[in-house]
């Protein structure tokens, strides 16, 4: 269970919740699958806040009482499954009964979707208010760790070849964050995180942010944990008929945020590219044309 089943319903009154409700809703959308297993009172304890303000977010909701949540959840997880193993498990039986083909074009039809969403008004504002902070920063950290890294290296990847100052904090023998330690509120940082988070990328955000280093999140949700630390949060979709969450929109906003950089910078992102050019050149990079055949 990668979301439960008041998701979206939490999402919408979130921002309308006080501080110790919003807590409360965040461990709920968080940790769907420990709503249907703990008690109320541990799970006050791990959001830290009092049993009884996760009553008043039953009642905000809605609800009748706590215990509704936590039935909810735990229905939603006995017709569910949880975990890898459990949605290859999922898939592969899917699979089977539709066959490869249908998998295929389920994936690519909803990745379709999923991407086409992203050029909706509010999506695109967000992505320009990003490309604008990462444009007019010193320097750019960029970190995404397990599968948030492609696109969180992708987009060093371009800013770099675009003359930025780019950093991937990609913790290569355990020192990435090392890097942060002349960071300032001049320089952005850029995560990317989707469920389940890792931790440390959640934490070292949030270092960076006690630092003074504003945060550009790319995360799964507007009230995820990378988009609760964030000045600006792109949120991607990762549904996917796949045991794996879907990468893809994520990576596209990479490559939309690069090259937005990159055009903004104009003659600067010209001279750097014009450098890439002679060097590849220089050191025969790149084939001049296809291979034959024998």
């Amino acid at each position: 269970m990668q979301t439960g089943p008041l998701a979206d319903t939490i999402v919408q009154a979130f921002d309308m919740m006080s501080e110790q409700l919003q807590a409360a809703a965040r461990y709920i959308l968080n940790q769907p699958r420990d709503v249907a297993l703990l008690s109320m009172r541990e799970q006050a304890r791990q959001a830290g806040v009092q049993p009884a303000t996760m009553t008043r977010l039953a009642k905000h909701l809605g609800l009748t009482g706590y215990e509704d949540i936590r039935q909810q959840y735990a229905d939603a997880m006995r017709n569910n499954v949880t975990g890898f193993a459990g949605r290859v498990g999922a898939q592969a039986k899917s699979q089977k009964l539709k066959g490869d083909q249908a998998l295929a074009t389920d994936m690519l039809g909803g990745i379709a979707t999923q991407i086409g969403l992203l050029s909706q008004p509010e999506s695109l504002e967000t992505l320009l208010d990003a490309a604008r902070r990462l444009s007019g920063a010193r320097r750019i950290y960029c970190l995404g760790l397990r599968s948030s890294h492609s696109p969180a290296w992708h987009l060093h990847y371009i800013l770099s070849l675009a003359g930025k100052h780019s950093i991937m904090l990609d913790a290569v023998g355990g020192i990435g964050a090392d890097a942060l330690g002349s960071a300032t509120v001049e320089d952005v940082m850029v995560a990317v995180s989707v469920l389940p988070y890792t931790r440390q990328t959640i934490e070292i955000a949030d270092y960076a942010g006690d630092a003074g280093v504003p945060l550009v999140a790319i995360t799964d949700s507007p009230v995820a944990p990378l988009a609760q630390l964030a000045a600006c949060a792109v949120v991607v979709p990762t549904e996917s008929p796949s045991f794996l969450h879907t990468m893809s929109p994520a990576f596209v906003v990479a490559e939309v945020l690069g090259a937005l950089v990159a055009g903004q910078a104009g003659d600067t992102a010209s001279a750097a590219l014009a450098g890439v050019d002679r060097q590849s050149a220089a050191l025969n990079t790149h084939l001049k044309t296809r291979m034959k055949r024998p």
